[in-house]
Formats: C-alpha cells, sequence, structure tokens
C-alpha cells in the first residue's frame, strides 16, 4: 500500500523538477489571484472578514486584501476568503477545486513573515497546488458528489504544504502537519450561494498556516490522519487508489491543465461562451442558437430570463445574448439588472435554447447556429482541451488588466517574472479604499 502522506510530504519538502511552461502557469495564477482578490476587496464578505480581523488587533504580520495587516491565519483567512468573494479564480476540473485562493493566501502569509524572494513564494505555492490537485484525485468525484467543498478540503492539505515549505518544516514535520491539517480541513456545498463558499477558501488557508506553526512549536497529531484508520478520507467519503492520484508526482505537473477563468461568471457557461468566440455570432444574425451542454450545469447555471446581474452570471441564454451584443463578458460591471431588461437581449434570448446531453463530459459544450440567411455552423468547446502558453499568458494578462488597470497588471506581471520579494508583492494587496 503506498504511504500517501509520506509520499506527499517528501514532495512538499524535497527539491522541485520543475519546467518553465509550469512555472509560467503559476506565475498566471498568482497574477490572477491577486487581481481577482483586488476587485473583491469590497464585497461584503471581504469587508465582514477583515473588519473582525482588524477590530481583533493583534501583530500585523501580512498584508490583507484591501487594506490593513492581520497576524498569519488571520492574513491568510481574510486573503483566501475575498480571492473567492467573486467566484472569478481559476478552476482545476480534475477535482472541481480552486486551488489559488486556497494555497496562495496561506503561502504569501508565510512567505511576507519570513522575507522570502518571490521565487521560493512561487515554488512553495506551486508544490501545494499540485499537492492539493493529488489530493483531490485522491478523495475522489465521491468525495465531492457527496457534498464537500474540495477547495476547501483538499486546497487545506495544498496550504499546509506551501506554508510548511516556507517555513523549512523537515519531512517528519510535514508528515506532522498534514496529519493534523486532517483533524482541520472543512468545507461544504451546501454554502454554495452565500458567503460561506469563499469563506470556505479562507479556511482551508488559514487551517494550513495554523497546522505549520503549532508543528514548528513542537505539537504533536497523528501523522497517518489524512489515510490511516478513521482518517480523514475514510470518514469523508473518499480514499481511492493513491498509487493513480500519485502517478507521475514531481515529473508531471497536473497544475498546467489549470483552467483560468474569463468570463466574470459561473463556470459552466464558459464552455459555451468559447465555442460562440469561435462562431463569431453577432445579433444581427442569429435566428437561432442551440446550446448542448453536460447535465450537472441545466440545475446550476440554466436560468431562462433572470433579472439581475447576479442571475445573470447563471445563465446560458442572457451570457450568450451578451456576447452576441457586444458586451464585454469578461468584465464585471457588464452583468447588470439593466442589461437584463434590454429588449434587444430579450429578444435574442428567445432564440436561444439548452439541452442536456449526457455524452458531453462536465467541460464541453457544443453550439448549433441557424443564421437568419439560412445557413448553418456549430462549434464545440473543451475548458480541457490544450490551450498555448502564449494564447493563456495573453489572456489572463488581459483579464487582469481589466480588473486592476493595464499599469499595475504589467507591474505585478514584470515582478513575477524577474524576481523581487514576497513583500513587495503582498503590498499589491491594498487598494487604497478603507
Amino acid at each position: 500500500m503506498t504511504d500517501l502522506t509520506s509520499v506527499l510530504a517528501a514532495f512538499a519538502t524535497g527539491p522541485l523538477s520543475t519546467t518553465e511552461q509550469v512555472r509560467i502557469v503559476a506565475s498566471l495564477s498568482a497574477l490572477d489571484w491577486l487581481a481577482v482578490g483586488r476587485a473583491g476587496a469590497q464585497e461584503p464578505v471581504a469587508r465582514i472578514l477583515r473588519d473582525m480581523v482588524l477590530e481583533e488587533g493583534g501583530q500585523g504580520q501580512a498584508h490583507l486584501f484591501g487594506h490593513g495587516a492581520g497576524p498569519l491565519r488571520a492574513a491568510a483567512l481574510v486573503n483566501g476568503t475575498v480571492s473567492h468573494a467573486l467566484d472569478y479564480d481559476d478552476t482545476h476540473f480534475a477535482h472541481i477545486g480552486h486551488p489559488s485562493v486556497a494555497v496562495l493566501p496561506s503561502a504569501l502569509a508565510m512567505a511576507e513573515w519570513h522575507q522570502h524572494p518571490l521565487v521560493d513564494l512561487l515554488e512553495a505555492a506551486l508544490a501545494g497546488m499540485e499537492l492539493s490537485i493529488r489530493v483531490g484525485l485522491w478523495l475522489g468525484r465521491g468525495h465531492y458528489q457527496t457534498g464537500f467543498h474540495q477547495t476547501a478540503t483538499a486546497g487545506a492539505f495544498g496550504a499546509a504544504a506551501a506554508a510548511g515549505r516556507l517555513a523549512g518544516l523537515s519531512t517528519d514535520q510535514m508528515r506532522m502537519a498534514l496529519g493534523l491539517t486532517a483533524t482541520r480541513a472543512a468545507g461544504l456545498k451546501a454554502q454554495f450561494g452565500t458567503m460561506g463558499k469563499p469563506y470556505n477558501a479562507g479556511i482551508a488557508a488559514a487551517a494550513g498556516v495554523e497546522a505549520v506553526q503549532l508543528v514548528q512549536r513542537g505539537f504533536v497529531a497523528n501523522p497517518d490522519a489524512l489515510e490511516g484508520p478513521f482518517g480523514f478520507g475514510a470518514t469523508h467519503h473518499g480514499a481511492q487508489d493513491a498509487a493513480a492520484a500519485l502517478d507521475g508526482l514531481g515529473e508531471e505537473w497536473l497544475l498546467e491543465r489549470v483552467s483560468h477563468k474569463f468570463h466574470a461568471c459561473c463556470h459552466g457557461l464558459h464552455a459555451a461562451l468559447e465555442a460562440a468566440r469561435s462562431l463569431d455570432i453577432a445579433e444581427p444574425e442569429v435566428a437561432e442558437l442551440k446550446v448542448r451542454t453536460h447535465p450537472r450545469w441545466m440545475s446550476v447555471c440554466n436560468q431562462l430570463a433572470p433579472e439581475t446581474g447576479l442571475g445573470a452570471k447563471f445563465s446560458y441564454r442572457t451570457v450568450l445574448a451578451m456576447q452576441a451584443l457586444g458586451h464585454d463578458t469578461a468584465r464585471l460591471d457588464s452583468y447588470t439588472g439593466a442589461i437584463c431588461a434590454d429588449p434587444r437581449l430579450k429578444s435574442l434570448r428567445n432564440r436561444i435554447s439548452v439541452e442536456a446531453d449526457d455524452s458531453l463530459s462536465e467541460t464541453q459544450a457544443h453550439l448549433s447556429l441557424l443564421r437568419r440567411d439560412g445557413a448553418r455552423r456549430e462549434a464545440d468547446h473543451d475548458l480541457q482541451a490544450p490551450m498555448s502558453l502564449s494564447t493563456r499568458e495573453e489572456r489572463v494578462r488581459a483579464k487582469a488588466a481589466k480588473l486592476i488597470g493595464h499599469q499595475l497588471a504589467e507591474e505585478v506581471w514584470s515582478m513575477l517574472r524577474t524576481g523581487g520579494q514576497a513583500a513587495d508583492f503582498a503590498a499589491r494587496l491594498h487598494t487604497g479604499e478603507e
């Protein structure tokens, strides 16, 4: 039997054999994370968490999104929550989890406090995100379908790995930290649609930091509490084949297949929007548009006639009509009640139909367009289809520019690619708004 925790601990503390490609992908995720976090820094959930931490006081060890600083655990809690507040962060479909929002807040807090250079931060975040994906694969789809939020559960182990690497834990200490995290990892899909969903990401980030800090001080826990008897896998509807989940660890980087969001709406809509891009649909030409999608999305993001901007983010018909009318679906301010009430959008929306197709995967969509001139065109898209690194970089940097401004986006990207201190990156979490 594979000793899962020992393998993960050795990976998290040992030398990493990385490629230039995966390092760029990790840097893009860091840019994306900072951009969506700054953009969400004034959301109600962000204000509530940040105000709570600042009112509690304590040593200001690490920057918070928006303004202020807090203790390491509290900073990880706030920054994990805030960066997931808009649900515009990256997703890995191997286990349906958001790697960056659990791991980067933990890594950044520890890197800032220990005065690490950015290269160390990115290496630790890379290790932590990869580890979270592998744990997610081991837990399996049954864990997610039962109701556990993989961002919070698998993500907590990635957060501990990243923080522990930066804190200089030995392999035995890392095993202990992962075992302790097993008793702290938590998060339910029951919170979806509420402030509890982004809070799940914050819980994961904070749990990782806390476990590492305790182990550093000599705290003793069961190092086998991840996969052992009565452990996390056994009690959380998980525990799949460890050997399969660990296959290629350290040589093959699953993080390379992370999916960055390029539309400010539910990820279930993205394959259809990407397919529509290839059709280059424009409202005057559309007589009829049919969408086929995986059945799971029918109950998630198929609102037929939403009246609010939030509702629009969960509506195939609305977002496709928006795109055809020339609205930028990557911009947060594109989703409004006024858009939903636009007579042109309503007219076009009524020409769009959506149906379930269980032959498609969760990352696929098929579009069939009937033009007014009678011509028919079809397009497919799979979010898991390989994207060239240059295209990914272009689109992530463009998204960041729309969220935080071109100058700041380019400044942060240059910093990530050329080096500097983690503290300089952390300082960019502040928006200047109180």
